[in-house]
């Protein structure tokens, strides 16, 4: 199993834009985001059942921070591949995907490679399909559970009705939703075997991959507006008036 994890700015610290780029600054120590954490434990948890195998990490994240891809090798992880390169910055989501899918092939191959559906300072959501496209293997979005059977990917993928079966041949890329699993906490042992656990780093160019320096660029960054305090009505038995104008304004009715 391969999981795609990435390290992000603590969101419980206030997060700072730098000026000249109005992008979030990363130069400090990096966390582990929460909803690739699913994807690790869910990954730990299909290879315990097969009772055979191993999970392994990939990752993009400056200044060869590290930090965040620790926890999830606490969690049990084996080894990972990060991805640190100043050229990167600014990489938009389909250079991220070229990124990681190249990543993918400096380990040994694998049955699955999981993915969050998306991460929690981007919320692109579609690095994992585009990660899909460019390794050309199948891929199942939203995963609320994860069956492997004799070579074949099951999955129960949420839909706002309910959820849908679908089923693939494996090798193949699963992007899970948050809740799926319940991910589990890094205990001593496995916070101290983590310290020694291979992670190799690597650039753009050692991948192969063709780096877009500032692929996007945020022109300006704005408050948001502050919200305005409503209107209230007095009932004298006729306010049902007012609320029947006020929808009609908005054009609901």
């Amino acid at each position: 199993m391969i999981v795609c994890v990435k390290q992000i700015p603590d969101p419980a610290l206030p997060g700072e834009l730098d000026p000249s780029t109005n992008t979030l600054k990363r130069e400090g120590k990096l966390i582990l985001d929460e909803s690739d954490s699913y994807g690790v434990e869910m990954a730990l948890q299909l290879v315990a059942a097969a009772g055979d195998g191993e999970v392994s990490l990939v990752s993009m994240a400056p200044n060869d921070e590290v930090s965040g891809i620790r926890t999830a090798l606490a969690m049990g992880a084996a080894q990972a591949v990060l991805v640190s390169d100043p050229t990167l910055a600014g990489a938009d989501a389909l250079t991220t995907a070229k990124v990681l899918a190249a990543a993918t092939k400096k380990l040994d191959s694998a049955d699955l490679i999981i993915a969050g559906t998306e991460s929690s300072d981007g919320y692109t959501g579609t690095v994992p399909e585009q990660m899909a496209e460019i390794l050309g293997l199948p891929s199942i979005t939203f995963a609320k559970t994860i069956e492997i059977t004799d070579g074949t990917l099951k999955v129960n993928r949420q839909t706002e009705a309910g959820y849908d079966e679908v089923s693939c041949p494996l090798p193949a890329v699963v992007s899970v939703t948050a809740g799926v699993v319940e991910p589990r906490y890094p205990s001593f042992k496995g916070i101290m075997s983590a310290k020694k656990k291979p992670v190799e780093t690597v650039t753009a160019a050692d991948l192969g991959v063709e780096s877009v320096s500032w692929a996007q660029q945020i022109v300006s960054v704005e408050d948001a507006p502050v919200r305005e305090a409503g209107e209230i009505i007095e009932d004298e038995g006729e306010s049902f008036n007012k609320i029947v104008e006020f929808l009609d304004e908005l054009k609901v009715i």
